[in-house]
C-alpha cells in the first residue's frame, strides 16, 4: 500500500511539474524560431512576385475550404478566385518597381502567425505604373509543408 500511495504522490507531483513548466503563453510569447521561419516565408513570397514565379507564389498559399480573402471592398471570396486574381494581376506585370512592405510586423501565436504591413508597391503594366499603398494582413498555419497562407485582407490606406 505504501508503494501505491509513494508512486501516486510522485506522479501527481511530475503532472504538476510537467504541466506548470510546459504552459505556453500564446499571447504573448515571442516564438523567435517560428518568427524567423514567418519573415523568411514572407521574403520568398515578395521574391516570387518580382520574379514573376507565380507557381511559387501559389505554392505559398493552404487553399481548401476554410481559405478566405477579402479586397476591393468587395465580399469575401475563397481559394478559386484567390489564385485566379493573382495568376491573373501578377502574371501582368511587366515590371517591379519597388515592392516594399513598410512597419511589418509578425504575431506568431503557436502553429498560427498574422503579419501585417502598409504595402508601398510600384508595378507596372507595360508602360502603365500602378502604386499600391495598402493595409494588407496575411494569415499564415505551419503546415507539414511549411508556413501557408490561409486569409488574406487588403484595404487601401488612408492618406489623412
Amino acid at each position: 500500500m505504501k508503494t501505491r500511495f509513494t508512486y501516486l504522490i510522485c506522479m501527481a507531483l511530475g503532472l504538476v511539474s510537467f504541466y506548470g513548466h510546459s504552459q505556453v503563453d500564446l499571447i504573448n510569447d515571442e516564438f523567435p524560431e517560428a518568427k524567423q521561419e514567418v519573415l523568411e516565408t514572407f521574403v520568398a513570397v515578395a521574391q516570387s512576385i518580382k520574379e514573376g514565379d507565380l507557381d511559387k507564389l501559389i505554392s505559398f498559399h493552404a487553399y481548401g475550404p476554410k481559405f478566405t480573402e477579402f479586397k476591393n471592398g468587395e465580399p469575401r471570396n475563397g481559394g478559386l478566385a484567390n489564385e485566379a486574381h493573382e495568376r491573373n494581376v501578377f502574371g501582368s506585370v511587366s515590371e517591379v518597381v519597388k515592392f516594399d512592405a513598410q512597419d511589418l510586423q509578425i504575431a506568431v501565436y503557436g502553429d498560427v502567425a498574422n503579419v501585417t504591413f502598409h504595402s508601398d508597391f510600384h508595378l507596372k503594366f507595360g508602360e502603365d505604373l500602378v502604386v499600391v499603398n495598402d493595409q494588407i494582413t496575411l494569415l499564415f498555419v505551419n503546415t507539414t509543408d511549411g508556413w501557408k497562407m490561409v486569409h488574406e485582407h487588403h484595404s487601401p490606406l488612408s492618406k489623412g
